[in-house]
């Protein structure tokens, strides 16, 4: 397997916000803001829809960690939580990570999409969403 993350983990080489067994945290080489940060799971998952609920539990652990040490020791204001899944997401990295971005009022970027999805679903996507939830089943197209 050819996976950048996975590559960092093994050697060691990235910038080390924390390190843990089940996940970790290191800045990435083109940060968006001050402490910008990426929270991944120390084992290969591709994206959410493979990562076991409980890895995503401890990814998202860190996640809440990072951002609240963003708060406290960079003084943000606010975070964005930010990550892909799957093809049509623009995943960057086939390895599940979570950005955490650090804000402050009129830091001068946006990372909230300007535009609106031009892709139709079939029926009520509510109701779609909500039986697949409780039947347990996927739709597709």
């Amino acid at each position: 397997m050819d996976c950048i993350f996975c590559g960092l983990l093994r050697e060691g080489t990235a910038s080390w916000v924390a390190r843990g067994p089940v996940a970790c945290a290191f800045t990435p080489l083109n940060p968006l803001a001050p402490g910008h940060t990426l929270v991944v799971p120390t084992l290969h998952y591709a994206d959410v829809f493979e990562t076991p609920p409980d890895v995503l539990a401890a990814v998202t652990a860190l996640v809440q960690r990072v951002a609240e040490a963003a708060r406290t020791a960079l003084k943000a204001s606010g975070v964005n939580i930010l990550s892909a899944s799957g093809p049509g997401s623009e995943q960057s990295v086939p390895h599940l990570h979570v950005h955490v971005v650090p804000r402050w009022v009129d830091d001068g970027i946006s990372t909230w999409p300007t535009g609106r999805s031009a892709h139709h679903v079939t029926g009520d996507p509510v109701a779609r969403l909500a039986d697949a939830l409780a039947s347990g089943r996927r739709h597709t197209s």
